[in-house]
């Protein structure tokens, strides 16, 4: 096999893992509402869902590093694609609730992997000039569109073939990536790879977990009391313990040193801006388009992709925009973009006779606004430390993205199972309390036939209707407040000078 050709299929196994990732991020919530009626998911397994595979991603970033050059990457590749697709396949067989959440949670500890590891293996086959940067370009194009297409390609599968098949899909794509890459992927390792902190991974996954678990379970009536302070507690010692770890540890995961670069805060910033609104926002978006609109599954999938594709067009404007501006302009701007994006989303969906015409425009400027934060801030991460820490600031780039990501997919199902309640509470007053809440959940869950059956009469179909959309308008407006808080705070926290120039990077989720 000759160089060109062994470099070539090692690139398109290496895209196709890139591919796979973003698929199982955006292509999944486009059939969360079916769980519903076919698994009988509560609103809360609903975020579990989603929530298992992100946590999970979080669980093995730095660990997945540190093992990869220490007995290989292309072994730890290869065997965390198997995993991936076994997981999938556990996905799309799952019988019950639980038993998908537990395998979600096993396919994101594979996606996490997959991820880290894809980009330890481009950096080691394409090292240096056009080649390294053309195979970067291409890596995030595909992994672009599998993040920008996933929820058409859910949709169109759902339509052809059924909900298991978003899952089963990838079990075939797992087994040719594994082919190409013990054909064409060459093995690498680091010598002067560090010793894994265990610690630090331990107690900053028991701390994710434990606030995620605490925020999505905090109206559930049998969470009070000494369960859930129990829970609050060991969160609270396990975030600490973290904290104390990274600061005295030999070998810490994370140097929390670079947050003195402002630079680097600033970009940090602008990723936990883009995931507290933009992308936790996608898990809930198909339940209005598809419940609160009345679209069926391919027609969501197409008009999702006014709120997902815009981004993928943008990378090349952001860069340009960097140069000429810097990152104290652009990162924030964008923000502030999105935090628009939302509230004209907001004002839409609450207009009479609201469609998708009117949150179309709220939709494309939120896309807008990630296109021009997501490579800038990647760019600033990793371009404004020294080239020694740059896999460390990458770390914490991604853990940034992902724990902020999780969290807020678990606060923005709080406010709208609280919107819909409110909307509830005011249609028909005097009701049981806890009647209500059951009431809210299914809606918010997209159930709303099941709502209005066996309820009370006064429970119409357009009050429920309408409890959704004020539901959602309070999530839209959260997203949009709260990523306009972070705009501001990140134009504070960036180094007034203008930023140099930074290598373009490929966008993340």
């Amino acid at each position: 096999m000759t160089e060109t050709r062994r470099n070539t299929l090692s690139l398109i196994a290496i895209c196709l893992a890139a591919l796979m990732f973003g698929l199982e991020i955006s292509s999944v919530p486009v059939i969360l509402p079916t769980f519903e009626q076919v698994l009988h998911a509560s609103f809360q397994d609903l975020q579990w869902v989603m929530n298992a595979y992100t946590i999970a991603c979080t669980t093995v970033l730095m660990a997945t590093g540190t093992l990869a050059d220490r007995f290989g990457r292309k072994r730890i590749f290869v065997a965390s694609l198997i995993a991936f697709g076994l997981a999938s396949l556990a996905c799309g067989l799952a019988p019950t609730t639980s038993a998908l959440i537990v395998a979600r949670f096993l396919q994101g500890m594979a996606g996490g992997a997959i991820f880290i590891c894809s980009i330890a293996l481009l950096s080691h086959e394409f090292p240096e000039g056009k080649a390294r940067g053309r195979a970067f370009a291409i890596w995030g194009v595909v992994a672009g569109i599998g993040l920008g297409f996933g929820p058409i390609i859910g949709g169109m599968i759902v339509a052809l073939a059924d909900w298991p098949w978003v899952f089963l899909i990838h079990v075939p794509i797992a087994a040719l990536t594994v082919g190409l890459s013990l054909a064409a992927v060459g093995e690498s390792r680091d010598p002067q790879a560090q010793s894994l902190d265990l610690a630090g991974i331990a107690t900053l996954t028991v701390a994710v977990f434990g606030l995620t678990y605490a925020i999505t379970q905090s109206a559930d009536p049998g969470f009070t009391g000494p369960v859930a302070a129990g829970v609050v507690g060991v969160t609270l010692l396990s975030f600490i313990a973290f904290i104390l770890i990274e600061r005295f540890a030999a070998h810490p995961m994370f140097d929390f040193s670079v947050f003195k670069i402002r630079n680097f805060s600033g970009a940090i910033i602008g990723c936990i801006g883009m995931n507290f609104s933009y992308w936790p926002f996608m898990i809930y978006l198909p339940i209005y388009v598809s419940v609160g609109l009345g679209y069926d599954s391919t027609a969501t999938g197409l008009a999702l992709l006014a709120y997902t594709i815009p981004f993928l067009a943008m990378p090349p404007i952001a860069q340009h925009l960097l140069q000429r501006h810097g990152a104290r302009v652009v990162i924030p701007g964008g923000l502030f973009m999105i935090g628009l994006g939302f509230i004209l989303m907001q004002l839409g969906s609450g207009m009479a006779g609201a469609s998708w015409l009117t949150v179309l425009p709220g939709a494309l400027i939120a896309g807008i606004g990630l296109g021009l934060t997501t490579t800038p801030a990647t760019n600033m991460t990793t371009g404004s430390v020294p080239a020694n820490r740059a896999g460390m600031a990458s770390g914490l780039d991604v853990s940034a993205r992902l724990i902020t990501l999780a969290i807020n997919i678990a606060v923005m199902g709080v406010i709208l199972v609280e919107g819909v309640l409110t909307s509830l509470r005011a249609a028909l007053p005097g009701s049981d309390a806890s009647l209500l809440r059951g009431l809210a959940e299914r809606i918010a869950a997209g159930n709303l036939t099941a709502a209005v059956e066996g309820a009370q009469p006064a429970l119409t179909g357009s009050v429920v209707h309408a409890a959704l959309v004020n539901g959602f308008g309070w999530v839209m407006l959260y997203g949009g407040i709260g990523v306009w808080i972070l705009a501001a705070l990140s134009f504070v926290v960036f180094a007034p000078a203008r930023q140099a120039r930074c290598a373009e990077s490929p966008a993340r989720p």
